[in-house]
């Protein structure tokens, strides 16, 4: 059974910064890009940055120049280092396997990590 274990949310300031980790099964993580995910309430799960294995990064408009996403394959562990945060940033961050074309290796999700940027 896959599982993902995000951790690292706060609350934090406008301008802020954070480092977001999620760690998974190994099997898993070294097979796939790895993704991670922002859920606010009110509108559908979006994919924001994912990394392939050879650590290739790709990024969603609104998160370029601000968040970087990479990955430790000793650890089997996925990271999104966010700075500038904006408010509009805030919600639940969740990390997943991802194909080529976006959709999921796995239809299962972890807790996620609540990020709230507020001043």
């Amino acid at each position: 059974q896959v599982h993902f274990v995000e951790s690292g949310g706060a609350l934090v300031q406008p301008g802020g910064s954070l480092k977001l980790s999620c760690k998974t099964s190994r099997n898993i993580f070294t097979m796939y890009r790895m993704a991670w995910f922002r859920h606010t309430p009110g509108k559908e799960r979006a994919l924001i940055a994912h990394v392939t294995t050879r650590g290739i990064a790709t990024y969603v408009d609104s998160v370029k120049e601000r968040f970087t996403i990479s990955r430790d394959n000793a650890e089997s562990t996925v990271f999104l280092q966010m700075t500038d945060l904006r408010p509009e940033d805030t919600g639940l961050y969740l990390c997943n396997a991802v194909n080529s074309d976006g959709s999921l290796v796995v239809e299962t999700w972890g807790q996620g990590t609540q990020v709230t940027v507020s001043s």
